[in-house]
């Protein structure tokens, strides 16, 4: 159907149609948005940076009036509007930047901003105030060729930040070339301008697959090895909670049981206790020298177990934490499916002759299949990326030999990609995070549609 048409598209094609028209439209906006913010900016050079939004509300009325009399039946659409806004500015635009990182070496070092680590002091500026020249070069480095990185003669093009007296706002200049302790710019300096110290700008610059070169040839003792424990960490946890929680909802799903609601409720703590409080308690009870479960291993005459600072026995100690942390969601949605199955079906198979552990294994387990594949398939996605669980019980510790600091013994993937993000590099290495980012998505992703592709969740119900 042609798009120009006054009749609406029908379907899911005319709601795919609709949502491409109106993402163009919002486009659109934010271009003449940033247009304005610019051309208004020339006038007003501390015009604050939220003003886009204004232009952007400003410009995107007047278009969807126009739109509205183009095509008519846009209008029915509209509703759509707010639900795009947000899920460009939350989701789609911090995909990009981060896909954008994953090719550039921003980091601590290269952050875009002036580096007030080399800035030297000013002592003559030229007269026709192209070219600055400094004292004595402070820091490691003994050239201005080393100041601005750059060999001799090959330093056009890097950028300088100049400083006044006030100091607080630094005029940004290209420079031509490097000489001894001047330099040359590229365009003369205002005149109401008195520089008085230049420093380099730690530019931002395109290195194509370089990261995702470096991960992979760390793989055998970074990328594998982690990539493996998250892996085995989200399983675990996946069918420890759920076996715990179907058993303990199976056995609070019998009306014959006394107190049974106050075992619900007595269960269900853990799960609404907020995870900080209840992590920083299981930090207590496993320290290895005066924690609880120690304490207790000693009555019982064994040895202390360091839960904690050994690395393997800390993954054992993430999974059951973890564990105790979600079986109760496990046993509520248990509990709530076997709410829904009628009381018919036991009785009529009791009659028949079969057993508790009969109705169990015939009757109950499998309309929880069906119920509890969605749960366990999301649940295993989210423990993929339970960042959580590790950061505030371990720190991603204890260190592994032949491990870096941003990738120990119980850091998942996305633990390391936040270690890489702020622990290395100046404090933040946020290009090589963004490239773990990139992979973690893919693998998500991957993951996630091979695990409902195997559980038949794409195929359409038979009749």
């Amino acid at each position: 159907m042609n798009i120009g048409s006054t009749r609406p598209p029908e379907g899911a094609r005319g709601l795919l149609i609709a949502i491409g028209v109106l993402l163009a439209l919002l486009a659109a906006s934010l271009g003449l948005a940033y247009l304005l913010t610019q051309l208004t900016a020339l006038v007003f050079p501390t015009l604050p940076a939220y003003f886009v939004l204004i232009y952007l509300v400003i410009a995107l009325i007047p278009l969807m009036v126009l739109l509205g009399r183009l095509l008519p039946w846009m209008s029915n659409w509209y509703y759509l509007v707010p639900a795009l806004v947000f899920l460009a500015a939350f989701t789609l635009y911090p995909i990009v930047l981060t896909v954008n990182f994953a090719f550039t070496n921003y980091s601590g070092q290269n952050s875009g901003q002036p580096d007030s680590s080399a800035r030297s002091e000013i002592v003559q500026v030229a007269p026709d105030r192209r070219a600055v020249t400094v004292g004595a070069v402070g820091g490691a480095e003994e050239t201005l060729e080393g100041i601005f990185r750059c060999e001799s003669g090959q330093c056009a093009g890097r950028r300088a930040a100049l400083y006044d007296e006030d100091g607080s706002q630094p005029v940004f200049a290209q420079v031509r070339a490097i000489e001894g302790s001047t330099v040359e710019l590229a365009a003369p300096l205002a005149e109401n301008f008195t520089p008085v110290a230049i420093t380099r700008v730690n530019s931002i610059g395109y290195v194509g697959w370089e990261n995702f070169r470096y991960i992979f040839a760390q793989a055998s003792v970074q990328l594998l090895p982690i990539f493996a424990w998250t892996v085995v960490f989200a399983f675990s946890t996946i069918v420890l909670n759920a076996a715990a929680g179907m058993l303990l909802g199976i056995l609070l799903n019998n009306r014959r049981l006394r107190f049974r609601n106050l075992y619900r409720s007595l269960l269900i703590l853990p799960w609404a206790v907020p995870v900080v409080i209840s992590v920083q308690f299981w930090n207590v009870l496993l320290n290895q020298n005066y924690g609880t479960m120690n304490r207790i291993l000693g009555l019982l005459g064994a040895s202390p177990v360091p839960w904690l600072t050994d690395p393997d026995w800390a993954k054992v100690s993430i999974l059951l934490v973890n564990l105790w942390l979600g079986f109760p969601y496990m046993m509520t949605a248990t509990i709530s499916t076997l709410a829904a199955i009628p009381e018919d079906i036991y009785e009529a198979a009791e009659i028949d002759g079969a057993s508790r552990v009969e109705q169990v294994r015939f009757i109950t387990l499998p309309l929880l299949r069906s119920a509890f594949t969605p749960i366990l398939l999301s649940g295993f996605a989210f423990n993929f990326n339970n960042f959580g669980i590790i950061y505030l019980l371990t720190q991603g510790g204890p260190p592994l030999a032949g491990r870096t600091a941003t990738g120990q013994s119980t850091d998942i993937l996305i633990s390391w990609g936040y270690n890489t993000a702020f622990l290395s590099q100046g404090g933040a290495n946020y290009a090589g995070a963004s490239a773990i980012a990139v992979m973690i998505a893919i693998l998500t992703v991957g993951i996630s549609v091979f695990n409902f592709r195997a559980a038949g969740v794409f195929k359409e119900t038979q009749r």
